[in-house]
């Protein structure tokens, strides 16, 4: 009998050049993740991940990126992932409520550095992780789940991608995706814990080396649980199956404007829709209601966070903050504003309540409604599909704007102009500038 695991790698294994819409996509992703990892890159959690992988990887070939040093690729993966994923600017899918591109895109930039492999490969690569992240992913009852949280599936995701982009045959790469899902890192405290503001979250860099470690495994012989997608109970066979090599998922990904949890950003977008419509003022809000679906009120949603990971899973805050300082402030949020007592202030003014009919709509979609209430009148407006959705897209030039507006402050005009044109290069089919540009010390 053959299992799931391995019809997913017999795909993964026969995958060819991407057809053009696809291999866009897949620039775009690789092109919005850089953007989070220039965002993220000297974040406190990524300079810990550095100093830790040192200590644990050693000296390797695998760049990390603009550090200008290298590591093993599962250490450079793991360090690449957290300045990804730090401050949660990386891409998404509904499907599969979570976040491929920080685990898929460092692992197959880590690998390439010991593989050889020209750009089609690389690009096809990554948009099979995606493929096969997404399809797992989506095969889970996700309202039942005790955790959508990346971290459970990503590293399945990624080594499907590594074993593409090193040639394994199928009967490896199966074993991989085994291996790596039945290892990945539990998010066990997820479900109950009051402190989601944590820099674990989803677990995303451990996926990232561990997709890495996978492959190497099962490429010496090493083997998992072959039928780990084959329980019905767990897994929905359509979602893993239906229409495998006839479509491609990365097309479906989203992208963030603002760093923060995607739960929050409908209602962002209503709020300041709103304030932009009928010239409101923050200090003129008294209040401030918000329709929304069930999971969203497993944040912390804390009033007043003491942590930039607190402030991403908080709505009541990043409404303030929107509110007070204008979209710009979170883009990406920034320390200082945990401080703004103006932003916390209106923070206090938000009611959170769950709606049947958003929370019918999640996972495929993470509606928002929210209602104003000023001294004079109550004002109301809803987004069903936040900006950056497949259906409310951010286009070339709005990814375009958003590396500018991270990257005029954190890098050097030269390193800025270099990445942003191996970005170019990549899209005309060439990956070496981009490879070059990230792997240069951007201090």
């Amino acid at each position: 009998m053959t299992t799931i695991a391995e019809r997913l790698a017999a795909f993964a294994s026969q995958a060819a050049e991407l057809p053009e819409p696809a291999r866009l996509g897949t620039v775009k992703c690789v092109f919005d993740l850089m953007t989070a990892a220039v965002a993220g890159y000297a974040t406190p959690n990524a300079l810990a991940a550095r100093e830790v992988a040192r200590e644990a990887w050693g000296a390797g070939p695998a760049a990390v990126w603009l550090g200008g040093e290298s590591l093993p690729p599962p250490g450079a993966a793991f360090v690449n992932a957290a300045a990804a994923c730090s401050l949660d600017l990386d891409d998404g899918h509904r499907a599969a409520a979570g976040h491929p591109g920080a685990a898929v895109i460092p692992a197959v930039f880590a690998a390439l550095d010991t593989t050889a492999a020209d750009t089609a490969r690389a690009l096809t690569a990554i948009a099979v992780g995606y493929e096969i992240g997404v399809r797992i992913s989506s095969a889970r009852d996700l309202k039942n789940v005790p955790t959508t949280n990346t971290g459970l599936w990503g590293g399945q995701a990624a080594a499907a991608a590594v074993g593409v982009l090193r040639n394994l045959p199928p009967e490896q790469i199966a074993q991989a995706i085994a291996i790596a899902g039945q290892t990945a890192p539990g998010q066990s405290a997820t479900a109950y814990t009051r402190f989601r503001g944590n820099s674990v979250k989803e677990g995303i860099p451990w996926a990232a080396a561990n997709g890495l470690l996978a492959c190497s495994l099962a490429a010496n012989g090493f083997t998992g649980p072959i039928d780990i997608l084959d329980e019905p109970r767990s897994f929905a066979p359509g979602p893993l199956l239906d229409g495998l090599g006839t479509q491609w998922q990365i097309t479906g990904t989203y992208f963030k404007p603002y760093s923060c949890c995607r739960w929050n950003h409908a209602p962002i977008d209503a709020l300041l829709g709103l304030m932009e419509q009928h010239a409101l003022r923050a200090e003129d809000i008294v209040a401030i209601d918000v329709d929304t679906f069930g999971r969203a009120l497993t944040l912390g949603n804390e009033i007043a966070p003491a942590t930039l990971e607190g402030a991403q899973y908080s709505i009541p805050f990043c409404l303030g903050v929107a509110a007070t300082r204008g979209a710009p402030a979170l883009l990406p949020l920034r320390e200082d504003s945990l401080a703004d007592r103006a932003a916390i202030d209106l923070s206090s003014k938000v009611t959170l309540s769950v709606v049947p009919e958003y929370d019918a709509m999640f996972p495929a979609a993470v509606p928002g409604r929210v209602r104003v209430r000023t001294a004079a009148k109550s004002l109301e407006h809803a987004v069903l599909a936040p900006k950056g959705e497949p259906s409310n897209p951010m286009e070339w030039d709005d990814i375009d704007a958003k590396f500018h507006a991270i990257a005029r402050s954190r890098l050097a005009p030269g390193v800025r102009q270099r990445l942003r044109q191996a970005i170019d290069a990549l899209r005309d089919g060439k990956i070496a500038p981009l490879r070059s540009a990230l792997a240069a010390n951007a201090a």
